[in-house]
């Protein structure tokens, strides 16, 4: 006979059943009631906390390695203004070897940021999330809780200060001036590198020393060797050989017959400080840019000038002679001319191997005369002026890309007759001498046309127009005693 499993087991007594489930409740309702409890006890410290703590910085809450438990915003922002005191002594010596200067912490404002800093510090805990604020109460008073230092300067005060400093180190590179001969360039005067106050590294310098002074908490007077970046010129020695200049590609000339000395001082000057100057390829050049200041100062003479619809004595009297001449060359070259201003009237020396019009003035910074260099390479400026004849040439050398000029000849048109005679005192001139300094010239409006082709198709075509004033012949009368 088989007995049922169910029938082997023996039965609980149901005493002993109630009191385990008896024992369960209680300990379930005894473990709800300690949560309870501590979430109570709690929030009963975590109140009592907040009210001993109130407008004061909780415990274990540090800035920069300091605990400003305890204190209030005013006293941390008091703390970190009296540690700023402390930082403005800090002193950077810049030094080159003929330069020295210094540059303080307090010159640059420099210091901890207090109100920063002291907001931060009274923030830690004060969230609109309960929990976290809780959260960071106890990580604060058991580990601590670490905000690093924040700081403030004036970074436009750094560029003030390095300005001096910059401007008398500085060196713009000497171009190289060069010549052609015998098909090839030699240099005329060697490039000479410049430099540059590398402001930007200082700057980095300042920074990171004024960040180590700060942590390091101590007065300190910081050294630091002013770095130089060399510029180096455009073309050297080296390079001009890469340049492709290699052949003339156009000329200009130009008489002065008959100029006054310091005429022809100035023609010479003018001309030699263009003389080997090179023109990149796609730039534009520009005549005033060039030739750099025009005047007693850069060693010119007074000669005579046209100012204000008058001849008079000027700085600078004959430059014009000079843009006359390159201006030709600039055409005969086939290059685009970007500006180009007539004389006020016609001007004899400029028509003494040439038809009227083609001629070209400049009054720095005002008047200029500009052409660019469209050869896809470099273009060197070459002047000579011949003594004897008082003749300026001016040669372009470069690249030829098979590109003719033809220039026509000039139309004359609304000719009308010059006035009177003018006579001027001259206070250079003894007493009694009576010299022509101009000649009678009608007025006109004079054109010409330039066509320039490459290889049977036009490139370029222009007209150049000049409306020319009635001119009446000058004497300058002298009455030096």
């Amino acid at each position: 006979m088989t007995i049922p499993l169910r029938d082997k087991l023996p039965k609980l007594p149901a005493v002993k059943k109630t009191y385990v489930t008896r024992f369960a409740r209680s300990a379930l309702w005894f473990f709800l009631g300690g949560i309870v409890g501590l979430f109570f006890f709690t929030s009963f410290l975590y109140i009592v906390y907040k009210q001993t703590h109130n407008n004061l910085v909780y415990d274990g809450v540090m800035v920069n390695g300091v605990n400003f438990g305890g204190k209030t915003e005013s006293q941390v922002k008091s703390y970190f203004t009296d540690k700023n005191k402390e930082l403005q002594n800090i002193v950077f010596i810049l030094k080159d070897k003929d330069t020295t200067a210094s540059i303080s912490a307090r010159q640059l404002h420099f210091g901890y940021d207090a109100d920063l800093l002291a907001h931060q510090a009274m923030s830690i805990g004060r969230t609109n999330d309960s929990i976290s604020n809780m959260s960071l109460m106890i990580q604060a008073y058991t580990d601590g809780v670490m905000l690093p230092p924040a700081y403030h300067y004036e970074e436009g005060r750094i560029d003030a200060l390095l300005k001096p400093i910059q401007e008398k180190l500085t060196v713009e590179p000497v171009e190289g001036l060069f010549n052609f001969d015998n098909g090839k360039v030699i240099a005329l005067q060697p490039a000479v590198e410049g430099q540059r106050v590398n402001t930007q590294k200082i700057k980095q310098q300042i920074k990171s020393e004024l960040w180590a002074a700060a942590y390091t908490k101590k007065e300190q007077t910081i050294t630091i060797l002013i770095p130089i970046t060399p510029i180096k010129p455009k073309v050297t020695e080296d390079t001009i050989g890469d340049l492709g200049i290699k052949e003339l590609i156009g000329q200009g000339t130009s008489l002065f017959q008959h100029s006054i000395e310091n005429r022809v001082f100035n023609v010479n000057l003018a001309a030699s400080r263009l003389n080997g100057s090179l023109i990149p390829p796609g730039k534009t050049f520009s005549f005033d840019q060039t030739v750099g200041d025009i005047s007693s100062l850069s060693g010119y003479k007074q000669a005579y000038v046209i100012e204000n619809g008058k001849t008079v004595l000027g700085d600078g009297g004959g430059v014009c002679q000079v843009s006359t001449t390159l201006f030709r060359a600039a055409l005969n070259a086939g290059l685009p001319i970007v500006e180009r201003n007539p004389h006020a009237y016609r001007v004899g020396y400029y028509e003494q191997d040439s038809g009227p019009g083609i001629d070209a003035a400049v009054y720095s910074p005002t008047v200029d005369l500009k052409f660019k260099n469209d050869t896809g390479h470099y273009i060197l400026v070459q002047s000579a002026v011949d003594q004897t004849q008082n003749r300026l040439t001016f040669w372009l050398y470069g690249t030829s890309d098979n590109r003719q000029a033809n220039i026509d000849q000039p139309i004359v048109s609304s000719e009308t007759p010059a006035p009177p005679a003018l006579y001027q005192d001259d206070p250079t001139l003894p007493k009694g001498e009576v010299k022509q300094v101009d000649f009678s010239a009608d007025g006109a409006n004079v054109s010409f046309h330039r066509t320039v082709t490459r290889d049977g198709k036009v490139i370029l075509a222009d007209t150049f127009v000049s409306n020319y004033r009635p001119w009446q012949a000058i004497y300058m009368r002298g009455t030096k005693e």
